[in-house]
């Protein structure tokens, strides 16, 4: 399964904001259920305002049982 263009786009997006230091933790409120997230931001300047853009929450409980590792197919 390939990765889509778009995931690849926010990811190599992702890395430049880790390497500039543009990175923040920010506790955000999930539409949905109304419960805290804590959200992986690139932070951004526009004007004199920050700008924040979400990636992705981190996952509530233990990740390993939440998803499974690609096939030994796709990795080669």
């Amino acid at each position: 399964m390939a990765i889509p263009d778009a995931f690849r786009r926010n990811f190599s997006t992702l890395l430049q904001a880790a390497e500039a230091g543009d990175l923040a933790l920010v506790e955000c409120t999930d539409t949905e259920t109304g419960e805290p997230r804590y959200v992986i931001c690139a932070v951004g300047r526009e004007g004199g305002d920050y700008v924040i853009t979400p990636f992705g929450h981190l996952h509530d409980g233990n990740p390993f049982d939440a998803y499974r590792p690609p096939t030994d197919s796709v990795l080669h």
